[in-house]
């Protein structure tokens, strides 16, 4: 029996995605779980899988299409079985238009070409000028391609994939710039330079200012976090922790891990925070029509730098997970995160947030909520500091964390005892490996 794949939902706010690339061509075989198409949505390039075992019989949107949410962009039939092509959807027959506006402005005699001002206005939206799908973008900065030598072949010109492929198997001659014979002023005998006292000429152009559009992912964070900076109460509550123990005992698994599978000091402090949140389900909630939604799984978010902005990859059932466990899901998530390969299921669905700076030696921050959670957790570096100890002043290992909670949900009393519950178990690491 055939079935329609549809544009999923990934995240709560998202209405559209756009199909960058299919990966399976019509007629080819699918199974479940195999990576169907590439969508960019406002956070991400994502691989949508199938859910289905058979043939792709018809791709029902071409790359480069908007999407609506819910909207059917695909069939996956059984081998031999018919399957109808149907009439073209909103937004495939919306692709089209452009297509066929193109073709009557060429055959028209009459038509006018397009004045300069009217191309920049065309381009600007794209970073350089340059039509290019977000895999395609990471792939030239990779290999570092200039986009504008690439010849686009997808929609309206757009450079995909394939487009880069095909110019690194083959890239176009460059032309050699003539050689100048020297002229007489290089080649006369230099000049002694002037008295120190006189002011020296700056050499070459003044720099100039640079507008650059805002890309998809950047423009999403600034409106969330507008919305949450302008319609959560934040409050924020500040614990300070002696992380000598954590280091101590991060040391001596290591010793016993392979090197891809090394402990680092946010996995510790992600296991911690879950395990707090049993004790605290204020915090691991929502505020939802009026009420307080307390979830019943901790799924962490985590997170993570990216090309043009920061994505939050989500580690689910963080509580009941080894922290060996949590530490190859972070990793091997964050590494997809980072190359634009992430899947719908690891960005979506977190109820706590948790944002590390500490390898980029900050000693404490704050962090805007990430809607719809309650909360969130930023987390500084750790710190080799002097302590007071049995009034002494002796070397320590100490570490700042702030959390930022909306005060439709909980309080600074409650907040207060949720920063201590961590410290219970970051200052009493055993309690984390049992």
């Amino acid at each position: 029996m055939a079935e329609t794949v549809t544009m999923p939902k990934l995240g709560f706010d998202m209405a559209e995605g756009t199909l960058v690339r299919w990966v399976i061509g019509e007629g080819q075989p699918v199974s479940k779980g195999s990576v169907l198409a590439e969508i960019e949505t406002d956070k991400a390039t994502v691989e949508v899988e199938s859910n289905f075992d058979g043939l792709l019989a018809v791709q029902l949107v071409p790359e480069g299409t908007i999407v609506p949410i819910n909207t059917p962009i695909a069939i996956v039939a059984a081998p031999g079985e018919q399957v109808e092509r149907p009439a073209a959807s909103g937004a495939a027959a919306a692709a089209e238009k452009p297509a066929q506006a193109e073709a009557v402005i060429a055959a028209t005699p009459s038509a006018q070409p397009a004045t300069p001002a009217a191309v920049e206005a065309d381009t600007s939206e794209f970073p350089g000028g340059v039509k290019a799908s977000p895999v395609a973008r990471r792939m030239a900065d990779e290999k570092d391609i200039d986009l504008r030598r690439v010849k686009g072949t997808g929609p309206g010109g757009r450079v995909v994939r394939r487009d880069v492929e095909a110019f690194l198997a083959a890239p176009p001659a460059t032309a050699s710039a003539p050689t100048q014979a020297p002229t007489p002023a290089l080649a006369a005998k230099p000049q002694p330079l002037a008295p120190l006292a006189a002011p020296l000429a700056m050499a070459g152009e003044p720099p100039v200012d640079e507008t650059l559009p805002l890309n998809r992912l950047r423009a999403a964070i600034g409106r969330r976090m507008v919305e949450s900076k302008t319609q959560l109460p934040h409050f924020y509550v500040t614990h300070e922790y002696d992380m000598a123990p954590v280091m101590e005992l991060r040391k001596q698994l290591n010793a016993l891990l392979p090197e891809n599978e090394k402990l680092s000091v946010n996995d510790f402090i992600l296991k911690a925070a879950a395990l707090a949140l049993r004790q605290f389900p204020n915090l691991n909630a929502s505020l939802k029509e009026g009420a307080i939604l307390r979830h019943g799984q901790v799924n962490m978010g985590v997170a993570v730098a990216v090309e043009g902005g920061l994505l939050t990859i989500v580690c689910r059932d963080a509580d009941r997970k080894p922290l060996r466990l949590i530490s190859i899901e972070v990793k091997t998530m964050a590494g997809r995160a980072r190359e634009g390969k992430v899947r719908p299921e690891e960005i979506e669905g977190s109820t706590f947030s948790v944002s590390n700076l500490g390898m980029f030696d900050v000693e404490d921050f704050i962090a805007i909520i990430n809607p719809p959670e309650a909360a969130i957790l930023a987390v500084g570096s750790v710190r080799e500091i002097p302590v007071v100890k049995n009034g002494q002043v002796v070397p320590g290992m100490r570490m700042k964390a702030t959390i930022s909670v909306d005060h439709r949900v909980s309080d600074g009393a409650e907040a207060a005892r949720f920063m201590q519950a961590i410290a219970t178990y970051l200052e009493e690491p055993l309690r984390l490996v049992v």
